[in-house]
């Protein structure tokens, strides 16, 4: 067998055993995933899945960075709409991400909350999400370039509060409404008034206006 043939086999297997974990996690919940009971599933013996992930942990790990790379693939695929209408990319990815949690809950538990005691993700698995970080930053640069927002916004508090605001919103759909569409659950219908609200904080009218009362406040009264 080649060596192409032989990565891609594996490769397969990887994929194979981290879906089948997802089943399982979906079965018995987030921190009930058992390796012994993937291998069954895939009719391996637990020393041979073992080859290929030493531990649960491991498991984890992959998982948590196949969900990252795949948010980091929604926000790629705005990135073109940011020349043209950056406010409308900001607005339009969380939506985009929402459709993504409601096709893989269990894996969006595993991101966006902490449901299994002990585990912190390797750097390898969390580079995807500071690669999100770096994508909302350009979003929010590019629509502070185009007038839409103030300078605030692509500040380290901009994204920050930005990221608190979509995943806020997603979190308390997935605590109290997991299986409503998306726009009609109670908390996600919310989201373009949580996202104007955020456009609002960060007018560039609000920067004028803050800027020209501290100039007031800094100028000398006249005699």
């Amino acid at each position: 067998m080649s060596e192409d043939r032989r990565a891609r086999r594996h490769n397969e297997t990887v994929q194979e055993i981290l879906d089948t974990a997802l089943e399982v996690m979906a079965e018995e919940g987030a921190a009930g995933l058992s390796l012994s009971e993937v291998a069954r599933r895939m009719g391996l013996r637990p020393p041979s899945l073992y080859q290929y992930f030493p531990s649960r942990m491991a498991i984890y790990d992959a998982l948590f960075e196949r969900g990252w790379r795949q948010q980091v693939e929604i926000a790629e695929r705005y990135r073109d709409r940011l020349a043209d209408d950056p406010a409308g990319a900001i607005s339009a990815a969380p939506q985009a991400v929402f459709s993504w949690v409601l096709a893989n809950p269990v894996l969006a538990q595993l991101l966006f909350w902490r449901p299994v005691p002990g585990f912190e993700p390797s750097a390898r698995a969390y580079a995807p999400a500071v690669r999100l970080v770096e994508l909302t930053r350009e979003a929010l640069g590019a629509a502070v370039d185009a007038g839409q927002l103030a300078p605030g916004a692509a500040t380290d508090d901009g994204v920050a509060l930005y990221s608190v605001l979509w995943a806020g919103v997603i979190s308390q759909q997935l605590s109290n409404e997991p299986a409503a569409p998306p726009g009609q659950g109670r908390f996600t219908r919310l989201m373009p008034a949580v996202l104007d609200m955020f456009f609002t904080y960060y007018a560039p009218k609000d920067e004028v206006r803050h800027d020209q009362n501290l100039h007031r406040r800094g100028t000398p009264a006249a005699d």
